[in-house]
């Protein structure tokens, strides 16, 4: 039995991915202790996980929407975030050392936690990974920023910190965006762009890795509902009242329909206005439950959300809104699952009209059902603890 570190960054969309793979170390004897914020405690010890708690410096783990998408502002936050944490894994770890670190892509204190004790590490990916080309441009990008007087600042404050815990001799830009010796991707290689091109002996793409057990809770399709649609934009960036409406127009009263709209934490119901009969708001609802037997969703384009609707088969009307929403709203529309709207021109007409469009189309009902089976066939979970276990070998 070896002692497994796990990290990922304090949000539910990328604490969510890793669950499988945590159920399943613990499983085969291993055990895991997975660092975060107190919100995710129950979904971590779900799992059998001993779960370690810490405080974070960043807004929206504090129950804040994001304030900013300025790189200066972000790296900032990030820097903050770094120096505040190592300290707290320090103390987490000091008497009960892991015997491997697994932890996200941009997770820096722990990988310095793991280097001064010796320790190795395999990182991983909830999303999309750099491919040859993309890598140097995103460098390019991050030399500019630190060419700034406030990023030069930050810069010599970051290296000072690095010097500080005995990492005087990185390049401080390589080791916050530089590739990874190993890193498992939480995704199927399908979801990739220029898949190709992406270096296979860094990235292996295990799959969906969520964890099936706990995410199914109880919820029930109401009783004598033709058609049902779930309407989420994930659980961040959640507060849309406009977009919100045009989906009450689109399905209001509509006949035989059922709506289940998710709107988040940061929105008051009150500004939908008046509900149509056939409408249900919550919060928060079991989203792989809802899916499991809905027939219809309208979703964002998060990673999260898309895997999540290809494993339940669910046909998708996919309204990105920012970061990597658009280009996985193109992969699902290519893989012939969906079709794409845009933020500002959705309407209740256009919703309607593009709903007859794709439940009426053949090929989209043989490719969600196909797809559905091979992201199940491809047990993720399994995969990634196999390559878990051979750093560890």
């Amino acid at each position: 039995m070896s002692h497994i570190a796990v990290m990922s960054s304090p949000v539910f969309s990328h604490v969510n991915p890793t669950l499988g793979l945590v159920r399943e170390l613990v499983a085969r004897g291993h055990r895991v202790t997975y660092v975060n914020i107190p919100a995710f405690a129950d979904q971590i010890t779900a799992t059998g996980a001993r779960f370690a708690a810490y405080t974070s410096t960043l807004p929206i783990a504090n129950g804040l929407p994001p304030q900013t998408k300025n790189a200066l502002d972000m790296l900032e936050l990030s820097v903050n975030e770094d120096i505040s944490l190592l300290p707290q894994l320090r103390e987490i770890f000091e008497a009960d050392p892991p015997d491997l670190v697994v932890n996200e892509t941009g997770t820096d204190a722990i990988r310095i936690l793991a280097r001064n004790l010796g320790v190795p590490t395999i990182q991983f990916s909830t999303t999309v990974v750099p491919w040859e080309g993309q890598r140097e441009y995103v460098l390019q990008q991050a030399a500019a920023v630190l060419d700034d007087l406030r990023g030069v600042e930050l810069g010599q404050r970051f290296i000072a910190w690095l010097a500080d815990n005995g990492m005087a001799d990185v390049d401080p830009v390589e080791f916050m965006l530089g590739e990874p010796e190993r890193a498992l991707v939480l995704i199927p290689r399908y979801m990739q762009p220029l898949p190709e091109a992406v270096d296979a002996n860094r990235y292996t793409f295990v799959g969906w890795c969520a964890d099936q057990h706990s995410a199914r809770v109880g919820w029930e399709r109401p009783a004598g509902v033709a058609k049902l649609a779930f309407v989420s934009v994930g659980s961040v960036l959640t507060d849309r009242p406009s977009f919100y409406r045009e989906c009450l127009a689109a399905f209001g009263d509509l006949p035989d329909w059922h709506v289940v709209l998710q709107i988040g934490k940061h929105l008051d119901a009150v500004a939908l206005g008046d509900l149509p009969a056939n409408v249900e708001v919550h919060r928060w609802v079991p989203q792989v439950s809802v899916l499991e037997v809905c027939d219809l969703f309208v979703t964002h384009g998060g990673m999260g959300s898309s895997m999540e609707g290809l494993r339940s088969g669910t046909p998708m009307i996919v309204v990105p809104f920012a970061n990597d929403q658009f280009g996985n709203a193109e992969r699902l529309v290519d893989l012939g699952v969906a079709r794409q709207l845009d933020s500002a021109q959705v309407t209740a007409t256009r919703l309607r009209a593009t709903v007859g469009e794709l439940l009426s189309d053949r090929q989209v009902a043989a490719r969600v059902a196909l797809l559905s089976k091979e992201l199940r066939a491809e047990n993720g979970p399994a995969r990634a603890a196999d390559l878990v276990e051979d750093c560890l070998r």
